[in-house]
Protein backbone atom coordinates (compact mmCIF):
# COMPACT_ATOMS: atom_id res chain seq x y z
CA UNK A 1 0.00 0.00 0.00
CA UNK A 2 2.57 2.24 0.96
CA UNK A 3 4.65 1.75 -2.36
CA UNK A 4 1.32 2.53 -4.31
CA UNK A 5 1.03 5.62 -2.44
CA UNK A 6 4.48 6.24 -3.06
CA UNK A 7 4.42 6.12 -6.92
CA UNK A 8 0.71 8.18 -7.24
CA UNK A 9 2.67 10.95 -5.02
CA UNK A 10 5.47 10.58 -7.30
CA UNK A 11 3.43 10.78 -10.17
CA UNK A 12 1.81 14.05 -9.28
CA UNK A 13 5.19 16.15 -8.18
CA UNK A 14 6.13 14.58 -11.81
CA UNK A 15 2.95 15.74 -13.53
CA UNK A 16 3.28 19.53 -11.84
CA UNK A 17 6.83 19.30 -13.25
CA UNK A 18 5.74 18.62 -16.58
CA UNK A 19 3.02 21.37 -16.31
CA UNK A 20 5.49 23.92 -15.21
CA UNK A 21 7.84 23.06 -18.55
CA UNK A 22 4.74 23.42 -20.67
CA UNK A 23 4.14 26.81 -19.13
CA UNK A 24 7.50 27.90 -19.53
CA UNK A 25 7.38 26.69 -23.20
CA UNK A 26 4.35 28.40 -23.82
CA UNK A 27 5.61 31.39 -22.75
CA UNK A 28 8.73 31.55 -24.35
CA UNK A 29 7.24 31.03 -27.58
CA UNK A 30 4.26 33.13 -27.44
CA UNK A 31 6.39 35.88 -26.04
CA UNK A 32 9.30 35.37 -28.66
CA UNK A 33 6.84 34.98 -31.45
CA UNK A 34 4.68 38.25 -30.54
CA UNK A 35 7.94 40.15 -30.79
CA UNK A 36 9.36 39.00 -33.45
CA UNK A 37 5.97 39.81 -35.15
CA UNK A 38 6.09 43.26 -33.45
CA UNK A 39 9.84 43.40 -35.00
CA UNK A 40 9.39 42.72 -38.59
CA UNK A 41 5.50 42.53 -39.34
CA UNK A 42 4.44 45.41 -37.43
CA UNK A 43 1.49 43.34 -35.78
CA UNK A 44 1.02 40.85 -32.99
CA UNK A 45 -0.95 37.91 -31.76
CA UNK A 46 -3.53 39.22 -29.02
CA UNK A 47 -3.41 35.44 -27.40
CA UNK A 48 0.28 36.08 -26.84
CA UNK A 49 0.02 38.37 -24.36
CA UNK A 50 -3.04 37.07 -21.99
CA UNK A 51 -2.12 33.42 -22.39
CA UNK A 52 1.38 34.13 -21.12
CA UNK A 53 0.14 35.93 -18.15
CA UNK A 54 -1.81 33.06 -17.06
CA UNK A 55 0.84 30.77 -17.84
CA UNK A 56 3.10 32.47 -15.41
CA UNK A 57 0.06 32.38 -12.38
CA UNK A 58 0.19 28.30 -12.68
CA UNK A 59 4.05 28.41 -12.80
CA UNK A 60 3.72 30.62 -9.68
CA UNK A 61 1.30 28.27 -7.72
CA UNK A 62 2.40 24.74 -9.15
CA UNK A 63 5.66 26.42 -7.92
CA UNK A 64 5.18 26.86 -4.51
CA UNK A 65 3.81 23.08 -4.53
CA UNK A 66 6.98 21.75 -6.13
CA UNK A 67 9.09 24.49 -3.83
CA UNK A 68 7.47 23.13 -0.29
CA UNK A 69 8.08 19.38 -1.60
CA UNK A 70 11.58 19.67 -2.40
CA UNK A 71 12.19 22.05 1.05
CA UNK A 72 13.72 24.76 -1.67
CA UNK A 73 11.94 28.00 -0.18
CA UNK A 74 13.57 30.71 0.47
CA UNK A 75 14.34 31.03 5.07
CA UNK A 76 16.34 32.44 7.86
CA UNK A 77 17.91 29.61 9.81
CA UNK A 78 20.04 31.57 12.35
CA UNK A 79 18.17 31.29 15.23
CA UNK A 80 16.67 27.63 14.53
CA UNK A 81 20.41 25.91 14.08
CA UNK A 82 21.40 27.89 17.39
CA UNK A 83 18.33 25.68 19.17
CA UNK A 84 18.60 22.14 20.47
CA UNK A 85 16.65 18.92 18.86
CA UNK A 86 13.76 19.78 20.35
CA UNK A 87 13.74 23.31 20.21
CA UNK A 88 14.37 22.46 15.98
CA UNK A 89 11.09 20.04 16.25
CA UNK A 90 9.10 22.76 17.92
CA UNK A 91 10.16 25.56 15.41
CA UNK A 92 9.74 23.22 12.63
CA UNK A 93 5.77 22.22 14.14
CA UNK A 94 4.86 25.69 14.26
CA UNK A 95 5.88 26.69 11.00
CA UNK A 96 4.13 23.46 9.60
CA UNK A 97 0.91 24.41 11.35
CA UNK A 98 1.22 28.26 10.33
CA UNK A 99 1.47 27.31 6.41
CA UNK A 100 -1.04 24.30 6.73
CA UNK A 101 -3.38 27.31 7.71
CA UNK A 102 -2.34 29.41 4.96
CA UNK A 103 -2.92 26.81 2.76
CA UNK A 104 -6.40 25.90 3.94
CA UNK A 105 -7.22 29.97 3.88
CA UNK A 106 -5.74 29.46 0.10
CA UNK A 107 -7.95 26.94 -0.36
CA UNK A 108 -11.34 28.70 1.20
CA UNK A 109 -10.53 31.77 0.14
CA UNK A 110 -11.20 30.58 -3.92
CA UNK A 111 -14.37 28.74 -2.76
CA UNK A 112 -15.58 31.73 -1.34
CA UNK A 113 -14.74 33.82 -4.46
CA UNK A 114 -15.69 30.64 -6.71
CA UNK A 115 -18.78 31.93 -8.67
CA UNK A 116 -17.32 35.61 -8.79
CA UNK A 117 -14.03 34.26 -10.48
CA UNK A 118 -15.79 31.49 -12.51
CA UNK A 119 -18.43 34.16 -13.67
CA UNK A 120 -15.47 36.07 -15.41
CA UNK A 121 -13.60 35.97 -18.52
CA UNK A 122 -10.56 36.85 -20.10
CA UNK A 123 -10.65 39.70 -22.04
CA UNK A 124 -8.93 38.45 -25.52
CA UNK A 125 -9.71 34.32 -24.90
CA UNK A 126 -12.96 34.60 -23.18
CA UNK A 127 -12.03 32.06 -21.05
CA UNK A 128 -13.52 31.76 -17.45
CA UNK A 129 -10.92 33.00 -15.04
CA UNK A 130 -11.36 30.02 -12.85
CA UNK A 131 -9.42 28.40 -15.48
CA UNK A 132 -6.93 31.00 -14.45
CA UNK A 133 -6.73 30.95 -10.96
CA UNK A 134 -8.58 27.94 -10.00
CA UNK A 135 -4.94 26.66 -9.37
CA UNK A 136 -4.80 27.78 -6.05
CA UNK A 137 -7.49 24.87 -5.73
CA UNK A 138 -4.84 22.66 -6.49
CA UNK A 139 -1.84 24.17 -4.39
CA UNK A 140 -4.00 24.98 -1.08
CA UNK A 141 -5.16 21.45 -1.22
CA UNK A 142 -1.57 19.99 -1.63
CA UNK A 143 0.34 22.34 -0.08
CA UNK A 144 -2.25 21.59 3.46
CA UNK A 145 -1.56 17.81 2.61
CA UNK A 146 2.02 18.22 2.87
CA UNK A 147 2.01 20.08 6.22
CA UNK A 148 -0.47 17.56 7.64
CA UNK A 149 1.77 14.70 6.16
CA UNK A 150 4.60 16.41 7.82
CA UNK A 151 3.14 17.19 11.22
CA UNK A 152 2.16 13.38 11.37
CA UNK A 153 5.37 12.31 10.85
CA UNK A 154 6.67 14.68 13.61
CA UNK A 155 4.69 13.57 15.88
CA UNK A 156 5.60 9.71 15.07
CA UNK A 157 9.02 10.32 14.54
CA UNK A 158 9.22 9.68 11.42
CA UNK A 159 10.83 13.21 10.72
CA UNK A 160 15.30 13.42 10.47
CA UNK A 161 16.96 15.93 12.18
CA UNK A 162 18.53 17.19 8.65
CA UNK A 163 14.80 18.14 7.59
CA UNK A 164 14.28 20.26 10.59
CA UNK A 165 15.88 22.99 9.00
CA UNK A 166 14.07 23.91 5.75
CA UNK A 167 16.52 26.21 4.34
CA UNK A 168 19.57 24.28 2.43
CA UNK A 169 21.49 27.10 1.20
CA UNK A 170 24.25 26.36 -1.58
CA UNK A 171 27.53 24.47 0.69
CA UNK A 172 25.52 24.75 3.60
CA UNK A 173 25.03 20.36 3.67
CA UNK A 174 29.00 20.34 3.90
CA UNK A 175 29.15 22.44 6.30
CA UNK A 176 26.38 20.36 8.02
CA UNK A 177 28.91 17.16 7.54
CA UNK A 178 31.93 19.23 8.78
CA UNK A 179 29.75 20.06 11.77
CA UNK A 180 28.28 16.76 12.71
CA UNK A 181 32.01 15.08 11.84
CA UNK A 182 33.84 17.27 14.78
CA UNK A 183 31.06 16.62 16.83
CA UNK A 184 31.88 12.99 16.53
CA UNK A 185 35.36 13.44 17.39
CA UNK A 186 34.55 15.10 20.27
CA UNK A 187 35.95 18.59 18.71
CA UNK A 188 34.18 21.87 19.28
CA UNK A 189 32.85 23.52 15.82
Amino acid sequence: MTSLLKIATDGFYRLIEIILVICMAVMLVMVFGNVMLRIFFNTGIDLSEEIPRFAFVWMTFLGGIIGLHRRSHLGVDMVVQALPILGRKVCWAISQVIMLICALLIFYGTYLQHDIIAGNSSPVAQLSMIWVYGVSYVTGAAIALICLSNLIRLALGQVADDELIDVHEEGMTEGLEAERDMKAQGAKP
